[in-house]
């Protein structure tokens, strides 16, 4: 039997706006996204550096399987600019139940130290990732856990509808410091709101 390509929920779909897209994470993605993850530990949760290996056998043992759930733990994205994959991101730490998910998102290194390219970028990639979440999975809310030392990342979510809930003081420590974890969610009756206007 042939491998998935994507998840099955969603159906081979990919969400654009044009000249961004953003559709199922593919497994030749592995090597690109550790690439930038090891130079943005800033940024993640993730302490150590990836390895190819180490990636490699992620996507296989982990990503891969997932694609064919209909009610997956995470469903990851490969976010694209004229076809070119820029960055990726997506959902995880999904609740079927109560239709919640956390909203993950990496831009490419290069594209990510020009800010006013980052803001491009990111709000595309919120916007249709709010499109897939509310219009095609039927989500109830998303969230989002940012560091307090990103204050451009956090203030481009709160510009893209998402409300801050709270803040985690000194929640973890980057390059030495203790940074407050900022709390952000959009629920899918403000998306709908928007939607209308």
């Amino acid at each position: 039997m042939q491998p998935p390509t994507g998840y099955k929920i969603l159906a081979g779909k990919h969400f654009s706006k044009e000249p961004y897209s953003i559709e199922s994470i593919r497994i030749e993605d592995a090597l690109p996204v550790m690439e930038w993850r090891n130079a943005q530990l800033d940024a993640l949760r993730q302490k150590d550096l990836l390895t190819s290996a180490s990636q490699q056998l992620y996507f296989q043992k982990v990503v891969s399987p997932q694609f064919r759930l209909l009610r997956p733990e995470q469903v990851l994205l490969r976010l694209t600019f004229e076809r070119k994959l820029i960055g990726y991101g997506g959902l995880v730490h999904i609740d079927w139940s109560d239709r919640r998910a956390e909203v993950s998102f990496l831009l490419e290194t290069e594209r990510a130290k020009n800010i006013d390219q980052y803001e491009a970028d990111f709000v595309n990639f919120l916007t249709l990732l709010k499109q897939l979440s509310f219009d095609h999975l039927d989500f109830h809310k998303i969230t989002t856990e940012s560091y307090s030392h990103r204050k451009k990342h956090v203030e481009i979510i709160e510009k893209c509808g998402f409300t801050r809930d709270g803040v985690l003081r000194e929640q973890v420590r980057v390059s030495g410091n203790w940074v407050d974890a900022i709390m952000c969610s959009c629920l899918q009756s403000e998306y709908q709101s928007e939607e209308i206007f």
